[in-house]
């Protein structure tokens, strides 16, 4: 007889709750893995990243709170679809203990010029 798995059963609820619970203890942590994910660009990635933050800080509900926002404008926030404005992601972020940091772009080295060799005669 198979019995159904539920979401608590999985490999991948298990991979995320240790990732909440580690951002939870670590927010340094979180910081860095979004900072990752933003040099990245990947949109998707980055509200990925969002939900599982935010679930470490205390939940939609709870960031709404904090945040003066309604939690269901969080939650289409958060959501794979989601582009939000600056103004909710930085009261989400803020209220997360972070915030948007802007950092020149490490450019890739430039060959040096070679200067043209003269040939006496």
């Amino acid at each position: 007889m198979k019995t159904k798995a539920t979401r608590s059963d999985t490999p991948s609820s298990d991979h995320d709750t240790m990732v909440v619970e580690m951002f939870r203890e670590d927010p340094e942590l979180a910081a860095e893995y979004l900072n990752g994910v933003l040099e990245d660009g990947d949109q998707k990635e980055l509200m990925l990243a969002m939900r599982r933050i935010a679930e470490a800080f205390g939940g939609v509900p709870e960031l709404a709170k904090r945040t003066n926002l309604h939690a269901k404008t969080l939650y289409r926030t958060l959501s794979p679809q989601g582009n939000p404005e600056l103004k909710s992601l930085t009261a989400l972020l803020k209220a997360m203990g972070m915030r948007i940091a802007v950092a020149p772009v490490k450019s890739p080295v430039k060959p040096a010029r070679r200067r043209a060799v003269q040939k006496t005669a």
